[in-house]
């Protein structure tokens, strides 16, 4: 699908909605592809500019618009691996059922698609943590690495983060998780609507007052484990960041 071809297409009421929230609009250039894994691509991107208008932050992510029968939607992906000067990045693709899955697999060098950028913010903690908590999947994978490398270079770096990674695929568990020799992981078999991975989190409750907790996977797991982290490790409101990724039952990215 070309940048041509996105643009005459109608983006329905999300479009509209963006646009009268002062939503800004790029086009994308693919500049290389790689699979990862049989479930993973990796793209490289030229921005159109967006990286001059736009100042990047850890986990900043944008819309992307797929054709699906006729009509466009948009998922939201995480830019990783930018380099400002150049406006070139990498968006990675976990390879689940829809129109965006599609997309990259048969993505080529050279093809476009349109980017709306808004809402995408993330305030680093301060006083920086003394630790991180982190739960999340392949979908946030990008999220997670682009958090592990801004808390490396943080005022705190050699805080820990303690990491609990569901994967729905084997070949999920040789997925490029960025973490640190301090760092932990636990990978989590996703089985009966993420409910291993809820109770992983919950079973590892200890008071982690003065630590950080980051939660971006699936719609109701999102919310059950980031009141976990409020409640049960003591963080509060404040203490704890989520944001929910992809809900079962629909294709996301």
């Amino acid at each position: 699908m070309s940048g041509t071809a996105v643009q005459t297409l109608s983006r329905g009421w999300q479009g509209r909605v963006l646009k009268l929230m002062g939503a800004d609009d790029f086009t994308f250039t693919v500049t290389s592809t790689e699979s990862i894994t049989d479930e993973y691509v990796r793209l490289g991107f030229t921005g159109g500019g967006f990286l001059s208008a736009r100042p990047m932050h850890p986990t900043m992510w944008v819309r992307l618009w797929f054709e699906n029968e006729g009509k466009l939607h948009q998922r939201g992906y995480t830019l990783v691996d930018a380099d400002v000067a150049a406006d070139t990045f990498f968006i990675e693709f976990a390879m689940h059922e829809g129109p965006s899955a599609q997309w990259a697999r048969t993505a080529k060098v050279g093809d476009r698609i349109n980017a709306t950028f808004m809402g995408s913010k993330f305030a680093y903690p301060d006083p920086a943590p003394s630790g991180w908590l982190v739960a999340g999947d392949s979908a946030s994978l990008p999220a997670i690495n682009s958090l592990l490398e801004a808390i490396d270079e943080s005022a705190n770096p050699a805080a820990a983060a303690t990491i609990w990674f569901e994967v729905a695929h084997e070949s999920e568990r040789t997925l490029p998780l960025r973490v640190r020799p301090q760092d932990t992981v636990h990978y989590i078999d996703r089985v009966d609507a993420s409910a291993d991975l809820i109770a992983a989190v919950k079973a590892a409750a200890f008071d982690a007052s003065g630590q950080f907790a980051w939660v971006a996977t699936e719609s109701s797991a999102t919310r059950a484990i980031a009141a976990i982290f409020r409640s049960d490790f003591k963080l509060g409101r404040k203490g704890v960041k989520s944001m929910a990724y992809w809900v079962y039952g629909r294709s996301f990215g």
